[in-house]
């Protein structure tokens, strides 16, 4: 993985949006520089393995993110409907409510798809994880916790889709808000 410098860390934001929105094919580095505020030399700077640098440098940061935003949240005292609802209450305001795409998903469309679908599998494995440790706690069959921790992320990810496809993120709030009581019912 490659190195993380304060300098790198503060160009994750323009980044992150770029990624999320146009997938990694359709990030060039003219967009990159636009949004970055950096010449092509100053880019190979602080990030000298170019595009993939860049993506290595943001999905570090999308992984602490997930550990800091979803997984924490999981991890605290409470019922499983409390907790989930926690859970669901970050992710729909890291998501503006379903007005933002997913990086990862758009990371999975394009030609990268292979270079960076380990450590994609890796952060959602472990979100699984942790949603099924809450639902097992709670006395459900692990199973049926681990199969139900795979609907709550198709949910989510579906969820993102349909909201920018119809343009109405009232989708997306709508399915986070149904989705704890749906996973324990």
């Amino acid at each position: 993985m490659a190195k993380q410098t304060p300098a790198k860390q503060s160009y994750v934001p323009p980044l992150l949006d770029l990624f999320r929105q146009y997938g990694y094919d359709g990030v060039s580095l003219s967009k990159i520089s636009e949004a970055t505020g950096l010449g092509k030399a100053s880019l190979y700077h602080h990030f000298p393995g170019g595009k993939d640098d860049m993506v290595e440098t943001v999905l570090a940061a999308l992984d602490q993110w997930l550990q800091d935003t979803a997984v924490d949240a999981l991890a605290v005292e409470g019922d499983a409907l409390t907790r989930l609802g926690r859970m669901g209450d970050r992710i729909q305001s890291a998501y503006s409510h379903g007005e933002k795409p997913c990086m990862l998903a758009a990371l999975m469309l394009g030609s990268a798809k292979d270079d960076f679908q380990p450590q994609v599998q890796r952060m959602l494995q472990r979100w699984m994880g942790a949603i099924a440790a809450v639902l097992v706690a709670s006395g459900m069959d692990e199973t049926l916790a681990q199969e139900r921790s795979e609907d709550a992320l198709i949910a989510i990810q579906g969820a993102l889709i349909m909201a920018r496809a119809l343009d109405d993120p009232a989708v997306f709030e709508r399915t986070m808000q149904r989705l704890p009581e749906q996973l324990c019912g």
